[in-house]
């Protein structure tokens, strides 16, 4: 059993999905560095591990951009239907470029991430947060402490998992507090500091009910894990 802290970072976060705004690189050497030392300080107070997962989206969403062009062609015909004598086949023909238009239009990732629901996209990102816990084997530390903090960009997501024997001491309220300061800083901006906080808010947490141990060790990366739409590095 794991624990799920989330919530979404307001329209005003820094990275959104503004066309190809969502595909470039959100941090700098500087920030990788900075978030690297901040989850280095943290675990030598604990047993405890903290993995910074970030995506710059969580899903491509092309199946939506397919779906809203097929949606659109399928409306061309009735209206043209009862207000032309246009002929079947011209009827047919535009309604087939309407479709492949739209399928261009859609390529921009700002225009198809506005089509995709909202509980869509946070449904999917809340997915690739549980999927990262299980790949970053963070269900394997040794006593069941590992703690993911995860962050989706284009849904404007952030969420902290903890594993089962974190589940156990600490109340689910912490980590919502620990989200929402993180999810605020997004908002502001200043996006690194706010990893930064939620880092070492994560640490103290973890050192007050796991502190560290003659057998604690590294087991999982301190460095920050930045991910594309798809899942890959």
């Amino acid at each position: 059993m794991v624990f799920q802290a989330a919530a979404e970072a307001s329209a005003a976060a820094a990275h959104r999905a503004d066309g190809k705004a969502v595909l470039r690189e959100p941090f700098t050497p500087e920030d990788y560095a900075a978030i690297s030392a901040a989850i280095t300080r943290a675990e030598e107070k604990t047993c405890g591990e903290i993995v910074v997962v970030v995506a710059i989206a969580s899903d491509g969403y092309r199946s939506f951009g397919i779906l809203w062009a097929a949606l659109l062609a399928l409306a061309v015909p009735m209206p043209l239907i009862f207000a032309t004598k246009w002929p079947v086949e011209i009827i047919y023909l535009l309604q087939l470029a309407v479709f492949f238009v739209c399928i261009v239009l859609f390529q921009w990732e700002g225009l198809r991430y506005a089509l995709v629901p909202r509980a869509v996209k946070r449904a999917r990102a809340h997915q690739r947060a549980v999927e990262q816990f299980l790949v970053q084997n963070m269900h394997t530390t040794e006593g069941r402490t590992g703690v993911l903090i995860y962050a989706s960009f284009a849904e404007r997501f952030a969420e902290v998992i903890a594993d089962n024997g974190i589940y156990k001491k600490v109340p689910p309220s912490t980590w919502e507090d620990v989200v929402g300061e993180l999810t605020n800083h997004l908002a502001s901006g200043s996006t690194t500091e706010g990893f930064i906080r939620a880092i070492e808010r994560c640490g103290k947490i973890l050192a007050k009910h796991f502190p560290p141990g003659m057998a604690s060790k590294n087991e999982l990366p301190n460095h920050l894990i930045v991910l594309d739409a798809y899942g890959r590095p």
